[in-house]
């Protein structure tokens, strides 16, 4: 079996690597940790923003490089939080949710591992949610992971 992990460095993503990592061991499954480099724009997450009045400042440009380094460096460290599993990183380009179930397909995931950020409903709008996105387009079950 095979597992793919959205690792993004919120917290939301750190409770989304201690329970597929749970499942993992139970299943026997490879973990295959995912980031997905879409460097025209991020959130910067300085903590939870619950009335969206502040999200545009949140917002940063980035160059291509600066992403990819970031995202290695995420992949790095949730990696070398799991021990005892099968555990590969991958690095994915585009919009999180396409490039995430698109890898997923390619790979034949028996299941996608995604964290929820309980975003406000305007946040949501403005950014859209990963989560949502890849449950409708995953080829595998996604558990979403609150």
């Amino acid at each position: 079996m095979k597992f793919v992990v959205a690792v993004d460095g919120t917290p939301g993503s750190e409770r989304v690597l201690d329970h597929a990592a749970a499942l993992a061991g139970a299943a026997d499954a490879d973990l295959v940790l995912v980031h997905a480099v879409n460097p025209s724009v991020y959130e910067v997450m300085d903590g939870p923003v619950r009335d969206g009045s502040n999200a545009e400042e949140r917002l940063l440009l980035e160059s291509t490089e600066d992403a990819e380094q970031r995202g290695e460096k995420l992949l790095e460290r949730a990696a070398a939080g799991i021990e005892g599993l099968r555990v590969e990183t991958e690095l994915l380009y585009g919009s999180p949710a396409t490039a995430i179930a698109d890898y997923a397909d390619e790979v034949g995931a028996d299941g996608v591992f995604v964290g929820h950020r309980d975003l406000s409903e305007e946040q949501e709008r403005m950014l859209g949610s990963v989560a949502k996105r890849l449950v409708d387009n995953s080829p595998a079950p996604v558990t979403v992971v609150r």
